[in-house]
């Protein structure tokens, strides 16, 4: 993805619906709630974008889902297609077919150019031809991945032989090296084993260090001098690991890829770009952390969240502001959706306090957001802060008033305002720690300690009759 969330369906910001969150010792309808539902109704009711029934505040005790919307100005599509299956032999060929003709990059690696400077990009990253036609070498073509980690004219990346390269065309003795931290842009595609092509990129651009692409491309960049054309071979570890990614690298998937190292510059500075080109990348930085979220690597999405907030502002080096109104809410629509994600990933994360400092942030912005009113409701109860919870949950409430998740929540709030200010008792650890049946360890016996049990009385009255019984049939015998 779970610990305190909530991911409202309208967009997620492509928050991903959550499943309906079941509490049969909640329920929404009860009398408590209704004082509050019934104050709301009352009121003028604000009416947001409708979201999906009672699905939207699950990620608080389910899965978390985060903000991906499709990035209109580029390339980049969060539509996930469904993929064909790897396993099933006799449609592999027109499986692969397809493969090869779908790309598949573009929405998982941060673009820094404008794709209008280069129209027909798209066509050619579709196409099944090799960026590197003279360079059809066997490794490339042919040879299996187990011969090429055990090749000797090979050279290791890292210590654990699974990051390795070949040098196709070296460059000049002098030439650069890139830096931590720096840009650069790189022609480069991919296959897997099979030669299925599932990356390709004419023209990519990324800041080293920045989480834009995985861990091989970077390791391996930093190996490479400006000009340089290589083949790297990457044990899955470095790439996608168990999770692969879909629709078109299996799980635990080795990938080959061919590069050329085109060009090394100091990363840009965004207070002195223009501010459409700060959207677009900051966008971007959005849609890759959304990517690493939906593969629970909650730390790498919330450092990417971090750094697309930083892109996404309209002030300049100088403390002016050039933008444009239209600018100014479009950049303010981003953050919203950027500062929503980066509060689900450090609730994922357990850093409570963040998120609720997060949440408040969003309420700067849009005062209304309800999933922001709904989080930051809920840590506040879970903190002990009773009546800022109420005001922020009624709040949400008569904003949704058909949220299932507000109405268990305020629920759970009126409970604990009727039991004290001890929150311990709504934590579930005791039930981890000693499974579902901790009553006995919760609960002390009601039972009063009889003077005399039962069991002896009894036993007392069978030995009697025994005795009496005994005595008659020795009586009527004499």
């Amino acid at each position: 993805m779970q610990t305190v969330s909530i991911a409202l369906c309208s967009e997620m910001e492509t928050e991903p619906c959550c499943e309906e969150l079941k509490d049969p010792a909640v329920e929404p309808t009860e009398p408590e709630v209704r004082g509050a539902i019934s104050e709301t109704a009352d009121g003028d009711s604000h009416t947001l974008p409708p979201c999906g029934s009672a699905e939207e505040g699950e990620e608080l005790l389910g899965k978390e889902q985060v903000e991906t919307e499709s990035h209109a100005g580029g390339s980049e599509s969060t539509e996930i297609k469904n993929p064909c299956d790897p396993e099933r032999e006799s449609e592999g060929t027109a499986c692969k077919e397809q493969r090869k003709l779908r790309k598949t990059n573009s929405w998982k690696m941060v673009r820094f150019q404008d794709p209008s400077e280069d129209d027909n990009v798209l066509e050619r990253d579709s196409s099944a031809e090799s960026l590197f036609p003279e360079y059809a070498l066997k490794e490339w073509t042919s040879s299996t991945f187990e011969e090429l980690f055990m090749a000797e004219d090979w050279q290791d990346i890292t210590e654990d032989r699974l990051l390795r390269k070949k040098v196709l065309e070296s460059s000049a003795p002098n030439a650069l090296l890139p830096a931590w931290g720096q840009e650069v842009t790189v022609k480069m595609q991919c296959v897997l084993e099979d030669r299925t092509v599932v990356e390709k990129d004419c023209k990519l651009v990324f800041v080293i260090g920045e989480g834009d692409v995985n861990q091989a491309l970077e390791e391996c960049v930093l190996s490479m001098q400006r000009g340089e054309i290589t083949l790297l071979l990457a044990d899955s570890q470095y790439a996608y690991g168990l999770l692969g990614r879909e629709p078109d690298i299996p799980a635990w998937a080795p990938l080959l890829y061919q590069l050329q190292l085109l060009d090394i510059r100091e990363k840009p500075d965004p207070l002195t770009l223009p501010v459409a080109d700060r959207i677009r990348i900051g966008n971007q930085k959005r849609e890759r952390g959304n990517f690493l979220f939906q593969r629970e690597e909650y730390c790498l999405a919330a450092r990417a969240y971090c750094m697309a907030l930083d892109m996404l502002t309209t002030s300049s080096r100088d403390g002016s502001d050039g933008s444009v109104k239209a600018e100014e809410e479009e950049v303010q629509d981003y953050r919203v959706k950027c500062l929503n994600n980066l509060a689900a990933a450090q609730l994922k994360l357990e850093r409570y306090d963040e998120a609720l400092h997060t949440s408040r942030d969003v309420l700067t912005l849009e005062p209304n957001n309800v999933k922001a009113l709904f989080r930051a409701g809920k840590l506040m109860s879970d903190k002990g802060e009773y009546k800022e919870a109420m005001e922020v949950l009624k709040k949400a409430l008569k904003l949704e008033p058909a949220t299932k998740a507000i109405h268990v929540e305020l629920s759970k709030l009126v409970r604990r305002q009727a039991g004290g200010n001890d929150t311990q008792e709504w934590r579930a650890k005791p039930a981890e720690m000693l499974g579902d049946n901790i009553a006995p360890f919760l609960i002390p016996s009601k039972k009063k300690p009889s003077g005399l049990s039962w069991k002896f009385i009894l036993g007392a009255l069978v030995v009697a009759l025994g005795s009496l019984v005994t005595s008659v049939v020795l009586t009527a015998r004499n």
